[in-house]
């Protein structure tokens, strides 16, 4: 006769299961985060689509301003050649101390005028395939600003007469240009607001903010008129050239987009 025995079984689980069911239940929460997450991004971009595709019109303004410059800049520049460095350094600084000096007794105050270069290179001969020096060159270029534009002829023949050997770069601009260019862009933004309310009439709708705003501007050389031999050939008496100033102007395009409903 078999004997029957009760048996009190207890299962305790390893430690590695408890771990393998940790990390399980941390996964799949990061998935679900994961998963809510990607919803709410969709909704959102989908949400914004409304905003980002409105219905809008878009216009162009041109505005003009014309008018006299107050400021001239020019530049004068000394070039002189010797046989060796020193020599032409020499008269190139004795004949640029005299063109500064022409300036300021025109009435060109210190802070109007700037050297812009200042270069030094030797001269090549060039005889059956070799090159020899000859001599150097030095070049200075002084920047002058002109207040007074009713100078500007006698400010180029007293370059002249001190030994300026060059002359370029004269130009007509403002003092405040900014002044100019917002009246400019006024008037441009006020042709676009008008041909916008011309528009939505047209097509029966209503205007509604501004969306967009972009701007373009540009600006017209001023040409230069000179008498016959206006600069002489310095280190004498020099002609006065005739230096028209004419008038500069300022062109600023817009382009605005307007929301319609």
């Amino acid at each position: 006769m078999i004997e029957e025995k009760n048996l009190n079984l207890k299962i305790i689980p390893p430690v590695s299961y408890l771990s393998i069911a940790i990390v399980s239940v941390a996964a799949m929460l990061v998935i679900f985060l994961a998963a809510a997450t990607y919803t709410k991004l969709i909704e959102g971009r989908y949400a914004g689509q409304a905003a980002q595709y409105k219905n809008t019109i878009s216009v162009s303004g041109e505005g003009k301003i014309s008018a006299k410059p107050d400021i001239g800049q020019v530049s004068l520049s000394v070039v002189s050649t010797a046989k060796t460095v020193a020599i032409a350094q020499k008269d190139n600084t004795d004949k640029m101390n005299k063109v500064i000096k022409a300036m300021k007794d025109l009435g060109i105050k210190e802070e109007d005028l700037k050297t812009v270069n200042y270069s030094a290179s030797p001269s090549y001969q060039y005889s059956n395939g070799k090159s020899e020096i000859i001599g150097y060159q030095i070049d200075q270029t002084l920047e002058v600003k002109i207040r007074d534009l009713e100078k500007v002829g006698d400010i180029l023949s007293q370059a002249a007469v001190a030994g300026a050997n060059q002359v370029g770069s004269l130009s007509f601009t403002f003092d405040d240009p900014e002044k100019l260019n917002t009246e400019a862009r006024q008037k441009a933004i006020d042709s676009a607001k008008t041909k916008a309310q011309d528009l939505a009439k047209v097509l029966g709708v209503s205007l509604g903010k501004v969306v967009s705003f972009s701007e373009n501007s540009s600006g017209r050389p001023v040409p230069m008129y000179y008498a016959n031999d206006a600069l002489g050939k310095g280190g004498g008496s020099a002609s006065t050239p005739e230096v028209q100033t004419g008038q500069n102007e300022i062109n600023i395009n817009v382009s605005l987009s307007y929301e319609i409903y």
